[in-house]
């Protein structure tokens, strides 16, 4: 036992060493370009799906591998790991970094919570548009840390004025009896008008008779009080002692005031990864999986020209407003039930206490926030400068700002990108007030500190590192590299040859396997290793049975992100999990819902608006030249 105890302890190392020693034989026996390249990729597809190592790590294996078997030269290995999606993704966290830093996200979702008020259902509908929105400009991961702290705050509010709530309809309950019948009525029918309790002190000498509207009093009793129920729910005159305390005290004392409570947790809490993951589809910079679509796509196709941020925008918006909507309604449905006009309604007159207490405690937070500051302005002025550039660059229907220049291709999105992180580290994060300058006290050495930072930039180098996801720039790094050796080495033809069989399949057919496929993966590898390690073989696919590539390859990107079923799924899922408020059980409940309907939104928005969209009813010219290479 000790022996086995040792090895699962050293499972990761063993692998790492194991893997390559186990393969070895393939490029020793079968010494051709072909094979040492797929010897390159299911090592490293090895690495990454077991995590046996750190995803970024395992991306350096075909850095140092694809020149050790002659498949690539190093200096052309190198230049895979620095795209144009690198530097796009380095202005977005530029914009991001001084979001956060400014607590602009804080009064987004603040605000946004405010109007959709404190009912159940429509609370949750308004986490899951503001999570959405603010997802689609940075990281699935950041949008979830950020708002789950604000969503907690609301829950605790809500949980702390349960049992008030419950008192305060005991006590209607309780006046109306009263109404019904006079206090002296009530004394002489004891066991007919109300339900009230018999407290007997230790001395025996007297007793009281106390309603449930006294059960405060009670609580402060010791707990060698007297009471007994009959079988038909009142209570007789004879007292016997029970050593717990009352059942409303029991309740109060636990983290969930109701069962309904602990319902509306879990759903919200489930509510905010979803939507993170719902609004990170709809922009290029929303997720990494996006982003590694859009370079390997780029590279492999450079004449093709359909995908930037606006085609993309433009198919996969409906997608997520679509997915949102029904995410929500499934939620409803498993956690709150299907009475939405219950939890929805918008009247003040069916708001609860509890109800009002949560807008009060959103309504503090916001106010807390002070009116929006010169940074907030300006960083807000920025978002949608950006926004407005890449929207406007090539909309396709109209010409873009790129055809004022006379040399076309030059400039993309990340050229916009980049300028505006670039200006974030110039502009000064304080209003310029030139008018106040003589009037400081020079001898204060707090005001000379201020006149130091007067200058002080929007955002530094450390902010913008704080959030750099380093690690996924060097994964889609090596993701690059793995697929230009199977282009160079003609591996991606021989896969291809292999798929010919498929050919009798309908393409719908074909996009339903492949996305059903890359679901199943991703809940238990990382999203950004299974999109890398399938967009080849699709692509190859596609070409060797005469598919627009987009009818795969854009549907099974967007499902790589559908791992949504367990905790290890993504790291939203995690985030989300370690709140304590849901179970795996709950997560694989409503996870496989929402999958799902991920799955039948992507395939109804790839056979309906995305044929036109991207000419998907023919195969393109670009996509014949995509598997020529040299070495044919």
């Amino acid at each position: 036992m000790g022996l086995l105890k040792k090895l699962w302890a050293a499972r990761k190392l063993l692998l790492v060493v194991l893997i390559p020693l186990a393969l070895l034989p393939l490029p020793l026996i079968h010494p051709s370009s072909e094979a040492s390249c797929a010897y390159v990729l299911i090592v490293t597809a090895v690495y990454w799906v077991s995590e046996a190592i750190p995803l970024g790590a395992a991306a350096l294996v075909p850095a140092f591998l694809y020149p050790l078997f002659g498949v690539l030269k190093s200096s052309e290995v190198a230049s895979e790991y620095f795209k144009d999606t690198t530097l796009l993704l380095i202005g977005v966290i530029c914009l991001a970094a001084s979001i956060e830093k400014w607590n602009l996200h804080k009064r987004l979702a603040l605000r946004m919570v405010m109007i959709a008020g404190a009912k159940p259902g429509m609370l949750v509908l308004g986490f899951m548009c503001c999570t959405a929105f603010l997802s689609m400009w940075l990281s699935n991961t950041s949008t979830t840390a950020m708002v789950m702290p604000i969503a907690e705050a609301v829950l605790q509010q809500l949980i702390s004025t349960g049992a008030a709530d419950t008192d305060e309809e005991a006590e209607a309950i309780s006046e109306g009896d009263e109404e019904q019948g006079g206090l002296e009525d009530k004394e002489e029918n004891l066991d007919k008008t109300q339900l009230e309790l018999l407290f007997q002190k230790e001395s025996g000498t007297k007793s009281d008779l106390i309603t449930l509207t006294n059960l405060e009093d009670l609580n402060r009793s010791t707990q060698k009080d007297t009471v007994k129920r009959q079988s038909n729910g009142y209570l007789s005159q004879t007292a016997v002692s029970i050593p717990e305390l009352p059942t409303s005290s029991r309740k109060q004392s636990s983290r969930y005031p109701t069962k309904r409570d602990h319902m509306i947790c879990k759903c919200l809490s489930l509510s905010i990864t979803y939507a993170a993951t719902i609004g990170g589809l709809i922009t290029i910079t929303g997720t990494s999986t996006n982003l590694i679509f859009t370079e390997q796509f780029n590279i492999r196709y450079p004449e093709a020209q359909v995908i930037n941020f606006g085609t993309w925008f433009i198919f996969s918006l409906p997608i997520s407003l679509i997915m949102l909507f029904l995410t929500w309604v499934w939620l409803h449905c498993l956690f709150l039930g299907c009475n939405f006009r219950e939890t929805c309604s918008l009247s003040k007159k069916r708001k609860t206490k509890r109800e009002e207490l949560s807008e009060k405690r959103i309504q503090e937070e916001y106010e807390k926030l002070g009116p929006i500051s010169y940074p907030e302005l300006v960083t807000g002025v920025f978002f949608v400068l950006m926004t407005l550039l890449w929207f406007t660059r090539e909309p396709g229907f109209v010409p873009g700002w790129t055809s004022l220049f006379e040399k076309k291709g030059y400039r993309t999105d990340a050229t916009i990108s980049v300028l505006l992180g670039f200006l974030l580290f110039l502009i000064p994060s304080r209003k310029p007030c030139f008018s106040q300058a003589g009037d400081r006290d020079q001898g204060s050495s707090s005001e000379d500190e201020e006149d130091s930072d007067t200058l002080a930039p929007m955002i530094t180098w450390k902010d913008f590192q704080k959030l750099m996801p380093w690690e996924i720039v060097i994964l889609v790094g090596g993701g690059y590299a793995l697929a230009a050796g199977c282009k160079v080495s003609g591996l991606s033809v021989w896969m291809g040859r292999q798929l010919e069989p498929m050919n009798s399949l309908p393409p719908w057919t074909i996009t339903l396997l492949a996305c059903l496929l890359v679901s199943a993966v991703t809940e238990f590898a990382s999203n950004p290793a299974t999109i890398t390690v399938f967009l080849p073989i699709l692509s190859t696919m596609s070409e060797t049975l005469h598919i627009n590539p987009l009818y795969t390859l854009i549907p099974a990107t967007m499902c790589v992100s559908f791992g949504v079923m367990l905790p290890v799924g993504n790291p939203p899922n995690a985030i989300v999990f370690s709140y304590g408020h849901c179970q795996v059980s709950d997560m694989v409940k409503a996870g496989f819902g929402v999958n799902l309907i991920g799955v039948v939104v992507v395939m109804v928005a790839i056979m309906t608006w995305g044929v036109p969209l991207f000419q998907l009813s023919e195969f393109p010219a670009w996509a014949v030249i995509g598997n020529v290479t040299e070495s044919l």
